[in-house]
């Protein structure tokens, strides 16, 4: 009991450090010059982000054709766009009786007959349209807040072998030219990860895309974006501390940029689910990095803090 308390307590005091380092990229001038160009990107409805993840599960910033122009980019030529639906209300006119206002009876004129008024009535209606991801387009950079993790970690086969195990779907591989590290793909309920990175941005990513996979596994658990996106890399951020990986110069920037404002409603809203997840998380990857290293004659270092990796924490908080 003690122990589990001591975990919980950890991770209460990682999610407040998360908190923290959140706001204070709200301060810097890349947030600002960031925010310049985000402003332009719409925040969609649930059936909308439903309707982005079912036709491009790895979309990550999406646009209207006019849009990307604006922000220095165009649509590459051949591009399919994503349908949604937007709001597209009409007015329709209609006649009816006038009441009087005091007996609440209907008003008649000299002759007799009832009287009419013209009343405009707002009718709800919705067209398909096209918008497209970022990976869809060419140009100009948009600004960014995070840089991709650089750095190597020990025993990094033992590691990706025991996060392969925690998953709940198939992890693969995958080359691409786009800045999109990961996605987790929600038809066919497999996560899928940009190869050629970092050792420590592969781990990161593999953790964050597990969250998406526990947490938004099909349609009825799908939120919004932004609320989404907050869960999957706050829990990674914490498992990865965890593990004594740094992933704060990433995870900061990326969490600062999902988040509508300054008092952080995406992640103060989600911090029961993230603790709990990211515990779970914890103790299913510590189970088998247990049994993975001791299959291999590798020695695990216990302390106050859950088990870890040898080397991973002490020779390897990663900086850019």
């Amino acid at each position: 009991m003690a122990e589990k308390k001591g975990q919980t307590d950890r991770i209460k005091e990682l999610t407040d450090k998360l908190e923290a380092g959140i706001k204070e990229v709200f301060t810097s001038g890349r947030y600002r010059e960031y925010l310049s160009a985000m402003n332009k990107f719409h925040s969609y409805s649930y059936n909308n982000s439903l309707l982005i993840l079912m036709q491009k599960p790895e979309a990550s910033y999406v646009a209207g054709y006019k849009t990307w122009e604006t922000l220095g980019r165009h649509v590459k030529k051949g591009e399919k766009g994503i349908t949604i639906l937007a709001p597209c209300p009409y007015k329709s006119v209609n006649y009816v009786d006038v009441i009087e206002p005091d007996t609440g009876q209907v008003k008649r004129d000299e002759q007799g007959n009832v009287m009419k008024e013209r009343k405009e009535i707002s009718r709800a209606s919705f067209k398909a349209i096209s918008i497209f991801d970022i990976s869809q387009t060419e140009g100009k950079p948009l600004p960014e807040l995070v840089k991709e993790l650089q750095g190597e970690i020990p025993n990094y086969k033992v590691l990706m072998d025991s996060v392969r195990e925690v998953a709940p779907v198939p992890i693969r591989f995958e080359a691409w030219n786009e800045t999109k590290k990961g996605h987790y793909d929600l038809g066919k309920k497999e996560i899928v990860i940009k190869s050629g990175m970092s050792e420590l941005q592969t781990v990161k990513t593999a953790i964050h895309e597990i969250a998406h996979s526990i947490l938004h596994k099909d349609q009825s658990y799908v939120k919004d974006k932004s609320t989404m996106e907050v869960q999957a890399e706050s829990i990674s951020f914490i498992v990865c501390q965890h593990l004594g990986l740094d992933t704060s110069e990433y995870s900061f920037g990326y969490l600062a940029g999902w988040s509508s404002n300054k008092d952080l409603p995406e992640l103060k809203s989600s911090l029961q689910t993230i603790q709990k997840t990211a515990h779970e998380v914890i103790g299913q990857l510590d189970k088998a990095i247990s049994k993975n290293t001791n299959n291999l004659d590798i020695s695990l270092t216990v302390a106050d803090e859950p088990m870890k990796i040898p080397s991973i924490g002490d020779t390897h908080r990663h900086r850019r």
